[in-house]
């Protein structure tokens, strides 16, 4: 397919073809023209066909050539700008963000949440679940990430029995996918505690840059995994602890010390992380500042910064530390 840029320049050096034509024909028109009349004033009208005479006719001649090639010149270039174009400029398609719902506290159901822009001010939200879906499940848009938790920013139109749902929002496109948030897919207004699927959006959003440290068993605990830290896109950090070797329904305080493991005495405590679940050999924070409430700490903070995390045995027994690794600058 032609470009429009290429067709534009055909349209030109047709034009320029037609213009010359027509100014050939309206000379050779003109020139007919002059002698037929000339003739007419020699013979019919004598008096007329002296040399002054002549040249004022010749001139008479002349600007009607002039007058009907400088018209049909104006109505082809008219014509051409008025709006024949072979190839019209598509219109921009509306844009649209795609984030992923990952199951919560019942299996096998995802999903996907799709923004789209509608206008300047509003964006049309679309919930898509999979899985064992029987319809009337709230939903919501929820400040913080997943992790976190927040109050209902938004409330979103139930998924029906076909897993779907979809509402305009007052929330500009830009705003939404920038928006420090997450999505909630909730089993029924009587049992909001139980989320079927959820997701972060906007901000929230893993760029996909991370990195990993060992944890190792820190007596004869048996206990070892590993560390990850997450990049957001609003450069907030996600902490996921795994773990190997936790006993079920123990839980595990962890934190981020000052210092490195081989520090005598240990360092202070500077960020608390949430419990590992002895059951799953999981945690999951999000990282925003220290524990002081004042010092913000990015990801790439982190990467840098000198410490390192323990994992305790018990909230009890905080002394005992049973399994750590350093990060950062260590």
């Amino acid at each position: 397919m032609q470009s429009q840029s290429e067709t534009v320049k055909q349209d030109a050096h047709l034009i320029s073809k037609l213009i010359k034509l027509i100014f050939f024909i309206s000379v050779i028109k003109y020139g007919m023209s002059k002698d037929s009349y000339l003739c007419h004033i020699k013979w019919v009208r004598p008096w007329t066909a002296r040399s002054g005479n002549i040249k004022f006719i010749n001139m008479i001649q002349a600007k009607k050539a002039i007058t009907v090639f400088t018209m049909i010149t104006a109505a082809i270039l008219l014509l051409a700008g008025s709006g024949c174009k072979k190839d019209n400029p598509a219109p921009t398609p509306a844009r649209t963000a795609t984030y992923n719902l990952k199951v919560k506290d019942v299996l096998g159901i995802t999903g996907k949440v799709t923004f789209t822009e509608t206008s300047s001010t509003t964006t049309t939200v679309v919930i898509t679940l999979t899985g064992p879906v029987t319809g009337g499940h709230p939903a919501q848009l929820v400040a913080n990430s997943a992790v976190e938790q927040g109050a209902i920013a938004v409330t979103l139109t139930p998924v029906d029995a076909t897993g779907k749902s979809s509402t305009v929002v007052s929330m500009s496109y830009t705003d939404l996918i920038a928006y420090d948030g997450h999505i909630n897919v909730i089993k029924s207004v009587t049992e909001p505690g139980v989320i079927l699927a959820q997701g972060d959006i906007g901000g929230n959003l893993l760029t996909g840059i991370n990195k990993s440290y060992a944890l190792t068993d820190a007596g004869s605990f048996g206990v070892t995994g590993t560390a990850l830290f997450e990049k957001r896109v609003n450069g907030n950090t996600l902490i996921t602890i795994s773990l190997n070797g936790t006993i079920s329904n123990n839980v595990y305080p962890a934190s981020i010390n000052l210092g490195s493991i081989e520090s005598v005495g240990g360092g202070p405590v500077k960020r608390s992380l949430n419990d590992v679940n002895g059951t799953t050999g999981k945690s999951y924070t999000n990282i925003r500042k220290l524990d002081d409430g004042i010092t913000a700490v990015t990801y790439d903070n982190w990467l840098v910064y000198d410490g390192y995390l323990n994992i305790y045995q018990s909230s009890v027994s905080l002394g005992t530390i049973i399994c750590h690794g350093n990060i950062g600058s260590n």
